[in-house]
C-alpha cells in the first residue's frame, strides 16, 4: 500500500503570490501532477494542513478545481493554522471526515490496511498548535477502539521539538500530554505532521514522527536561538510512504521537480562489490 503525504500547499487567491514571493499555485500544481504521474498510483492522499493561505473562500475553491483535475484516489485533510474550518468546509464538504465532527476537523479512516486519526490541532488565530483535553480524547478513543490494528496519526503541527527555535516556537504546545497518549496504544507507527517546512523526523513515545517538507517553499535551517524565520526556495518534496505487512512502514522524500536520469548503473571492474545490487 503507497500513501502521498503533502502538505503546506498555501494555495492563493488568483495571481497572488503567498508570502509576496511564492508561486504556490504553480508549485501546487505541479506537485498534484507529479502525485498522478506515479506508478504504481498511491491508494491514497493526506495532506497534513495549511491548504491555503489565508483560509479564504476562493483559495479553497482553487485548491478544490486543482485537487478535482489531477487526483483520481480518496483525499483526506485536516487543517493548519493558516486554514479557517468554517471555509474549508463550505467548499470541501465532499471529502471524506471533513464535515463529520461539529468542532473540529478531525475522523478516523478505517478502510486501508492501515487506519488513520487525522487529528486538528489548530489554535484559531495563533500558529502554535495545542489539543486540549477533547481532541486528546478524541485520540486516545480512536486508538482504543482498534489496539490491534497498524496505525497512523496525521496532524498539522509537530509533537517535538526540532531545535531550530523558530519552529519549536510554533510546535504542538502539549506534547508531553499527546506523547502520553501515544505511549499508551502500541499499534502506533508513525506521526505524520508538516507546519516546518522541511525534512524533520524524531520520536514519540514508540513512534516515529516524520515533518514532510513543503511542496512549495522551505524553512530556513538555522539554530541560532536568535535568528529570525525566513523562507528558502529549496527543492519541494512530499512524501511517499509504503506499508506491507511483512516488513511494516517505509517512508520515502520525493522530489517534485524532475532531474537528469535515470542512467544506467555501470561500474568499474575493479568496483570491489560485484555480484550484488549496484548502490
Amino acid at each position: 500500500m503507497l500513501i502521498a503525504q503533502l502538505t503546506d500547499l498555501h494555495v492563493c487567491s488568483a495571481g497572488r503570490p503567498a508570502a509576496r514571493v511564492v508561486e504556490t499555485n504553480m508549485l501546487t500544481e505541479r506537485a498534484l501532477r507529479a502525485v498522478a504521474g506515479l506508478r504504481p498510483a498511491p491508494d491514497f492522499v493526506v495532506i497534513s494542513g495549511d491548504l491555503t493561505e489565508n483560509g479564504l473562500i476562493d483559495e479553497y475553491k482553487n485548491l478544490a478545481a486543482l485537487l478535482e483535475r489531477y487526483l483520481t484516489m480518496p483525499i483526506f485533510v485536516v487543517p493548519g493554522n493558516h486554514d479557517r474550518r468554517s471555509n474549508l468546509r463550505q467548499i470541501l464538504p465532499h471529502l471524506p471526515g471533513v464535515s463529520s465532527d461539529s468542532r473540529f476537523i478531525q475522523y478516523v479512516v478505517e478502510e486501508f490496511p492501515v487506519r488513520l486519526i487525522m487529528l486538528d490541532t489548530v489554535v484559531p488565530g495563533h500558529a502554535h498548535g495545542e489539543l486540549g483535553p477533547e481532541r486528546l480524547d478524541f485520540l486516545d478513543r480512536s486508538l482504543t477502539a482498534a489496539p490491534h490494528r497498524p496505525s497512523l496519526v496525521v496532524m498539522h503541527h509537530p509533537p517535538f521539538r526540532c531545535g531550530v527555535a523558530s519552529m519549536d516556537s510554533i510546535h504542538l504546545r502539549d506534547s508531553a500530554a499527546f506523547t502520553s497518549v501515544i505511549a499508551r496504544h502500541q499499534q502506533v507507527d508513525r506521526i505524520l505532521s508538516g507546519h516546518h517546512h522541511r525534512m524533520i523526523i524524531g520520536r514519540v513515545a514508540q513512534a516515529i514522527a516524520m515533518v514532510a517538507p513543503s511542496i512549495a517553499h522551505q524553512w530556513i535551517l538555522d539554530f541560532d536561538a536568535a535568528a529570525p524565520a525566513a523562507l528558502v526556495m529549496e527543492p519541494p518534496a512530499f512524501m511517499l510512504h509504503h506499508w506491507a505487512r511483512e516488513e511494516g512502514m517505509s517512508s520515502h522524500a520525493v522530489y517534485v521537480e524532475s532531474y537528469p536520469g535515470p542512467f544506467p548503473g555501470l561500474t568499474d571492474p575493479e568496483y570491489p562489490g560485484h555480484g550484488g545490487a549496484v548502490s
